[in-house]
């Protein structure tokens, strides 16, 4: 059962680590390289802003974004930006989205994303968990997965196992880190790959984070996944 008022207090939680953290930097700092390919910090934090707006869009019943040019447009205008000016960006949008969420509303409705993606409006609040956290560490200043709150690291294992599960180009694949464990990849009676490692390297695999250098595997290869 999805609690989003639980995940509103999550996302506020994560955000306030976050700007605390980048308001730790100077305006040199922003204009460099994240680890995310081609994106400076600039581009990361310009995107966690518009993200915030995307969902409130989603939310209120609108296309999450006028397009994927748009989106990719909006990034690049904003990603050069002063310090303080990408902070104030990011928790406005963040309030903004704070705001939207505490309407009434019935949760249980369906909502459509990107991609022509749905979900229930109650997992909103949990995809922008993921985006804040995630692009946390993207950022590379000392936030890394294994910071990540135990809570978040479970339910994005969670909800990446299930991302992939039935998925044609992968294996049929058993996960786990000693204690819990997950199936994904293609439908099979039994799995044909045990991959087993920490919780924050079989996240950072799954999330496309890491390459799993720390994991070990038996059956098989390493099963290569698709993008998200």
């Amino acid at each position: 059962m999805i609690d989003h008022a639980h995940d509103l207090a999550s996302v506020r939680d994560a955000t306030e680590r976050l700007l605390t953290a980048v308001g730790k930097l100077d305006n040199a700092s922003v204009t460099e390289s994240s680890r995310l390919p081609g994106w400076s910090r600039g581009h990361v934090l310009a995107h966690l802003a518009r993200n915030a707006d995307a969902l409130v869009n989603v939310l209120e019943g609108r296309p999450m974004y006028a397009s994927a040019e748009a989106r990719d447009a909006d990034i690049e205008r904003d990603a050069p930006r002063s310090l303080d000016v990408q902070l104030a960006d990011v928790r406005e949008s963040a309030a903004r989205f704070q705001d939207a969420s505490a309407a009434p509303a019935d949760w249980s409705r369906t909502v459509e994303l990107r991609n022509g993606v749905t979900d229930t409006a109650s997992r909103v609040p949990f995809r922008r968990w993921i985006e804040v956290e995630l692009h946390h560490v993207d950022l590379g200043i000392g936030y890394e997965l294994e910071d990540l709150p135990a809570e978040f690291t479970r339910r994005e294992t969670d909800f990446l196992a299930a991302r992939f599960a039935g998925h044609p180009d992968v294996a049929p694949t058993r996960l786990t880190d000693g204690t819990r464990t997950w199936r994904t990849g293609r439908e099979a009676d039994t799995a044909e790959v045990t991959v087993t490692g920490p919780p924050a390297d079989l996240l950072g695999w799954l999330a496309g984070r890491r390459e799993g250098s720390a994991l070990t595997v038996e059956g098989g290869p390493l099963p290569t996944l698709p993008p998200l």
